[in-house]
């Protein structure tokens, strides 16, 4: 298997790229990898960390990156050899099983839609990822491919998610709620009104609306929203997930019984931080377009990039892409 990966994507690339592959070369052996990017800067890093001359890496030099800032559409039309670029163009070819990419989301998704297309019967791909719970882990999508939907979008990314959790998850009959601003069949504005009567009508396994507040619960496997309210919601997990982990840390340290009862604690409270931590999830998975894409967050660490790497593998092994072909030929309306 070969996934190639997006060295100069990421606010810490390639520095935090190259770590996190020599992270997961230390574990996984029967994956290749390709490097794509600027040729010089990859190796003085690989030699950084004794990897320059491994064989389970190959490099695919491209001149130009898409910033962080970039207006996608732009720089794509502009800058035609950046590492995104090309890395896309490997798996169109199909000289690589999967792509992963940290760097600028919008160029990511617009690269990904003109170079490999979107599968039969999907309008625009949408980015799902993974929202872990008390009761195991909910997927929420789209988290920021698609701003301005259409009830068939989100039709589409039901679907999508559907088969996310039941052929990568291993959920037999996934549910799947519409996230919205209140449980009864009249709330919302008109695209999820009528996104409601598409999914009510369907053969999903479709269970109505869901609240903000059953994102952490067990309600619904699968939870569809725009782009727009899926990012604002996903920053805004991440940001109270840190928030109230820096704030329990600050009470175990105020006193002396707070360290023994932290100390006490360690082992759990480590493993609650773990589940909670977007870092172990890696990456979300760009589902709609006929290849595996993965995008990792801006500020990946290497551990984090060790794990969308691992992702990226289980994607391509779970033929994800197909199974969700084969249900859009059964749902397509």
């Amino acid at each position: 298997m070969k996934i190639a990966i997006d060295a100069m994507g990421g606010d810490n690339a390639p520095l935090a790229i190259i770590d996190g592959i020599s992270l997961f070369l230390k574990e996984f052996k029967d994956v290749e990898l390709i490097l794509v990017g600027q040729k010089d800067l990859i190796v003085e890093h690989l030699r950084r960390v004794g990897l320059e001359s491994s064989p389970k890496i190959t490099i695919e030099h491209a001149d130009e990156v898409i910033g962080m800032g970039d207006s996608p559409v732009k720089a794509l039309r502009v800058k035609k050899s950046a590492s995104m670029v090309v890395m896309m163009d490997l798996l169109k070819e199909g000289k690589v099983d999967g792509v992963l990419s940290a760097g600028n989301t919008g160029g990511v998704v617009a690269a990904a839609t003109l170079k490999l297309r979107t599968l039969k019967n999907i309008d625009r791909p949408g980015i799902a990822t993974v929202i872990p719970t008390p009761y195991g882990r909910n997927i929420l999508m789209d988290v920021g491919a698609v701003s301005d939907c259409k009830p068939k979008n989100l039709f589409q990314f039901a679907i999508m998610g559907m088969c996310m959790s039941k052929f990568i998850m291993g959920i037999d009959n996934p549910t799947v709620g519409l996230l919205n601003v209140g449980e009864e069949d009249s709330k919302g504005n008109e695209l999820t009104k009528e996104a409601f009567a598409k999914l009510k009508e369907s053969k999903l396994n479709f269970i109505g609306n869901v609240e903000g507040k059953d994102i952490f619960k067990s309600t619904a496997n699968v939870i569809v929203t725009d782009g727009f309210v899926g990012n604002v919601v996903l920053k805004a997990c991440e940001s109270l997930a840190k928030g109230l982990f820096s704030v329990i840390k600050k009470e175990i340290k105020s006193s002396f019984f707070g360290l023994i009862g932290g100390l006490l604690l360690k082992k759990p409270f480590g493993k609650v931080l773990r589940q909670f931590d977007y870092e172990e999830y890696g990456g979300a998975l760009l589902l709609g377009v006929n290849g595996v894409v993965i995008i990792s967050h801006g500020s990946s660490s290497p551990w984090a990039i060790r794990n969308a790497i691992n992702v990226a593998v289980k994607m391509v092994k779970s033929k994800v892409n197909e199974e969700i072909s084969k249900k859009l030929e059964i749902f397509h309306d």
